[in-house]
């Protein structure tokens, strides 16, 4: 079952691209689609964790599933595409099950190549009491063959030394860096600005978050941004095959791509498209890329140390 949502004259010229929603199973609407459509597919899957919109179940039969859907999304990635899948830990009876590690088996059983395991930081989260905190998800990307889109220039970042120069070799004296910046590292920290550090800083989407929607594990567009940028060109064709409420159909809209998702779930589709609506409008908050991390005044009580812990502290 499709739902289409039309614009304007005007908004149509402003964001020319194509954005459908579709409602409905993912492994039933994948077959329901052309080979090799997508150069990009995009996603985070469901972790098997209990939330609102997955039925929990063994790890076993949660791969199993998720196998035939990953087979389904090759046949439509193109030769020259890529699938990026960020997940983080499956948790049962306190213990930890990486689950890149288990995709990573399947991916390649499959006959896909590992390009890099990114490692996205972020500073907040759930706490845990017997085990430490989670503070990370990884995204794989794969390709389907060694001829694949990376436009590494639209994605570089400012370099930190870029007056550095050659001092020995056949180069001595020759400017060793790029005029257009630095390759970003496989690490996506939220910790400290890119240009100090080369890591590419990306908060997740929690209470205080501008683009926080009902979602309870909601993508922020500008993770979805840098891999498109960088694996796609204008006018790709891009899938979230578990779209949630469209954060991958805005990053797409923003720079000038297709997209599709698929997503079971009717009322994330409605919040999708209004958040679409509201991006045409001009209305919709979204975090800027490469915006720095908020740091807190050290004169703001809530980083303060309580009142209630100085003998504590005086104690030790």
């Amino acid at each position: 079952m499709q739902i289409e949502k039309n614009s304007d004259t005007f908004l149509k010229k402003l964001y020319p691209n194509t954005s459908e929603m579709i409602l409905g199973s993912t492994i039933t609407e994948l077959r329901k689609i052309k080979n090799q459509k997508f150069d990009l597919i995009i996603t985070s899957p469901p972790y098997n964790i209990g939330k609102e919109y997955e039925t929990k179940t063994s790890i076993e039969k949660y791969l199993e599933f998720q196998t035939s859907v990953i087979k389904e999304l090759i046949r439509v990635t193109s030769d020259s595409g890529s699938i990026c899948w960020q997940v983080g830990n499956y948790i049962e009876k306190g213990e930890v099950f990486p689950l890149d590690i288990y995709y990573y088996q399947i991916f390649k059983k499959l006959g896909l190549k590992l390009r890099n395991r990114i490692v996205w930081h972020f500073g907040h989260g759930l706490h845990a009491k017997n085990r430490f905190s989670g503070r990370y998800e990884t995204i794989l990307w794969f390709t389907k063959t060694d001829n694949y889109i990376f436009n590494l220039d639209d994605v570089r970042i400012p370099s930190k030394y870029p007056g550095k120069r050659y001092f020995k070799g056949p180069k001595k004296g020759q400017i060793s860096g790029n005029p257009k910046g630095k390759n970003p590292s496989d690490i996506w920290e939220i910790i400290i600005q890119d240009w100090e550090s080369g890591l590419w800083d990306i908060p997740n989407v929690k209470a205080n978050h501008p683009e926080k929607t009902t979602h309870p594990a909601q993508f922020p567009v500008e993770l979805v941004e840098r891999c498109i940028l960088a694996l796609t060109d204008k006018n790709s064709w891009i899938l979230d095959p578990y779209a949630g409420v469209g954060s991958t159909l805005i990053a797409a809209l923003k720079n000038y791509r297709n997209s599709i998702g698929i997503e079971k779930e009717k009322d994330y589709i409605e919040i999708a498209y209004q958040r679409i609506e509201k991006l045409k409008n001009g209305n919709l908050k979204l975090r800027p890329i490469n915006k720095p991390i908020h740091q807190p005044n050290p004169n703001d009580k809530i980083a303060m140390i309580p009142k209630e812990w100085t003998n504590l502290f005086n104690e030790v």
